[in-house]
């Protein structure tokens, strides 16, 4: 089974969160939403309280096979400002595993210096987060082990393309066709 952590921080946006974790699961990841604050009930930038599965310090992330942030104002900045979610992305990235971020998020990893000579997108505005990077205007850009997206017009492609990370092309179309998506 694969496994995927999201990580919420107060002012997330919602449906760059809510949408990669419904598509996830429907393809058969174990998702687990995991706050970054002190308690587990937090609420997104439009005022929508998200129940996280678990606490960043009681979750063990040794055997996850994706990380994704979602973007929104101010949950990129409060995601940023998180030093053991830094940590933790810089040691999966040493790894090798996948790390996911849309609309703002990737910001992040600019920040962390990841995106070095990457290819990445974000939301129109934050291009300058993206430090060292080639930006594109795609939907969803997969540079090496890092998934990047624009914004929550793009969640859908996003999520799909998670799922074709994890399981390949047949799952990400089959999710595709389930949910009545594009052609």
């Amino acid at each position: 089974m694969k496994k995927v952590s999201i990580f919420l921080a107060p002012g997330f946006e919602e449906v760059e969160a809510l949408t990669p974790i419904d598509l996830l699961r429907r393809a058969g990841a174990q998702v687990t939403i995991v706050s970054v604050q002190a308690e587990k009930a937090v609420t997104g930038s439009h005022q929508i309280t998200v129940e996280a599965d678990t606490l960043f310090e009681d979750m063990d992330f040794e055997d996850q096979d994706l990380l994704i942030l979602p973007g929104g104002q101010p949950g990129t900045n409060n995601l940023k400002a998180c030093q053991k979610l830094r940590s933790l992305l810089a040691d999966a990235d040493k790894k090798g595993k996948l790390l996911a971020a849309i609309c703002a998020a990737p910001t992040v990893f600019g920040d962390m210096g990841l995106l070095k000579g990457k290819k990445a997108t974000c939301y129109p505005g934050c291009e300058e987060g993206l430090v060292e990077a080639e930006y594109l205007t795609e939907r969803v850009v997969t540079d090496g082990n890092l998934i990047t997206s624009r914004g929550v017009g793009t969640a859908i492609p996003f999520g799909l393309s998670l799922i074709e990370q994890l399981f390949g092309k047949e799952k990400s179309e089959e999710i595709r066709k389930s949910i009545i998506y594009g052609h």
